[in-house]
């Protein structure tokens, strides 16, 4: 699936879940170039059955505000132990946030959602480091400033313009950074959603010193290549996710065609994003099963 038909349709999702307004999932989709009549087609096929029919001029009402986003910071208190830190980049000056283990069993890079680095994902790295894995989670709209700099909406959309070579070559870059500050570690990568997407285009686009990686509900490209990657994965999905577990078999048919060790797993009676729990779909006890799979996974393949 292509980035900027992922990102588009995550408007219409939010839309079709309440999360956002009809008015803010049109100005979303505007941001990211739609017109007006390609928008309304895309949340019309985002519609439940029997809702009514989509005017741009319409607002939807009960739902989030209509500029807001839900979960960017959230109700759930952030157990951050680490630092934001700035770091070499290929064309810029990279912005991130660094949790340390003490004695770290491994180095993991975390990539964020398409809502850019926020305290949640910073609460996944910390959370990782007490477990005993380092990691460095990477704000890929570093050269625009940083996530927090841009509005919900102008994120999606400045994530969309990015080329996938400057968003490879930034996690490149951050993996370059967790070696410098765990040396001799072996490293890993973990991403969410559009993170979930962007483990997928790393492994797509080689990078042989990844030991383990873990997308979440990730898109896969559409013809996927992982020749000459070293890296176990275990591909994270959720069973009510049909948009994303639609791009599950060209994955797993490359996975199967690399050679690389790999696990499909699928939590039942979730949806995607069931793992934030900052967010409407969140599942407590999904989650942390997922959370357990990911420790052994990374217990066995990292140290």
């Amino acid at each position: 699936m292509a980035l900027h038909d992922y990102l588009a349709s995550e408007v219409g999702e939010d839309w079709a879940d309440g999360i956002i307004s009809r008015r803010e999932a049109l100005r979303r989709l505007a941001l990211l170039g739609l017109s007006v009549g390609s928008a309304i087609a895309l949340l019309e096929a985002c519609a439940p059955a029997g809702g009514p029919p989509i005017s741009p001029a319409v607002v939807a009402s009960g739902s989030a505000a209509a500029s807001g986003s839900v979960g960017a910071t959230g109700s759930t208190p952030r157990d951050l132990t680490g630092e934001s830190i700035t770091f070499a980049g290929p064309s810029a000056e990279l912005r991130g946030y660094v949790a340390s283990a003490e004695t770290p069993r491994g180095a993991m890079l975390v990539i964020h959602e398409n809502r850019g680095l926020n305290d949640h994902i910073r609460s996944v790295a910390s959370r990782l480091a007490a477990d005993g894995y380092s990691a460095l989670a990477i704000d890929l709209l570093s050269e625009e400033g940083g996530s927090e700099a841009l509005a919900q909406g102008e994120v999606q959309a400045a994530l969309s313009a990015a080329s996938p070579e400057r968003l490879v070559g930034d996690m490149k870059a951050g993996l370059t950074e967790l070696e410098r500050r765990a040396p001799g570690a072996k490293l890993g990568i973990v991403g969410f959603c559009f993170g979930g997407g962007m483990v997928w285009t790393l492994l797509d686009a080689g990078e042989p010193r990844l030991a383990a990686a873990i997308p979440f509900y990730g898109p896969a490209p559409s013809s996927p290549d992982f020749t000459g990657d070293k890296a176990a994965v275990l591909a994270i999905y959720a069973q009510l996710d049909d948009r994303v577990n639609a791009s599950r078999p060209a994955a797993e048919a490359a996975l199967v065609a690399a050679g690389l060790e790999h696990e499909i797993k699928v939590y039942p009676g979730v949806d995607h994003a069931f793992f934030n729990d900052t967010g409407p779909r969140y599942n407590a006890v999904q989650a942390a099963a997922a959370y357990a799979d990911v420790l052994a996974w990374l217990g066995h393949h990292l140290g």
